[in-house]
């Protein structure tokens, strides 16, 4: 398996989502999603994201998929309808064997990104190839129900952005890396 990325927003008691979407809109995060996701050190690369079923689905559908990027969505639904050219599995260690086994993109991949949601953070962090974590810090509790694992025990805060602010929203862009 190779060495990823986790990439995620999540509140003051580290809420990632309500209700099957994000409970906050922050232009500079999707914009900061978005650049992290596809900045490659070789314009002929591309970099995975990898995500569950139900992120996938709270994707706008304008948004699927994610452009730029070679998608995977993780369902046990063998016949889950995915349109062309994004790739299905059923495992995080199925996502990466057949990714890397794929000889139209051997060799066209430069990261991996797991982009959530709860169950596929949970199962990702878990993993010692989980060597980052690219979080937007959003300040405030927003009452979410679905929510990211605890992470300070493994991972080492390496940079962090000034507070920034947004409408009535303050957040920090930070970099962690694994320690354990």
């Amino acid at each position: 398996m190779s060495d990823f990325s986790i990439i995620v927003a999540l509140d003051e008691q580290k809420g990632i989502g309500k209700d099957g979407g994000l409970p906050w809109h922050l232009k500079a995060d999707l914009q900061h999603f978005k650049t992290i996701t596809t900045k490659t050190a070789d314009p002929q690369q591309r970099n995975v994201v990898i995500m569950g079923r139900k992120t996938w689905e709270s994707l706008p559908e304008r948004f699927r998929p994610l452009p730029d990027r070679v998608n995977v969505v993780l369902t046990r639904d063998s016949n889950y309808p995915l349109p062309e050219g994004v790739f299905r599995a059923g495992s995080l260690d199925q996502a990466f064997s057949s990714l890397k086994g794929d000889t139209r993109l051997f060799g066209d991949i430069d990261s991996f990104f797991v982009i959530g949601g709860q169950q596929i953070f949970e199962e990702a962090m878990k993993r010692p190839q989980c060597q980052h974590l690219y979080c937007t810090h959003i300040e405030g509790d927003f009452q979410c129900d679905t929510f990211f694992p605890d992470f300070q025990q493994e991972f080492q805060l390496i940079e962090t952005s000034s507070k920034l602010q947004e409408g009535a929203l303050s957040y920090q862009f930070s970099q962690y890396k694994r320690t354990t």
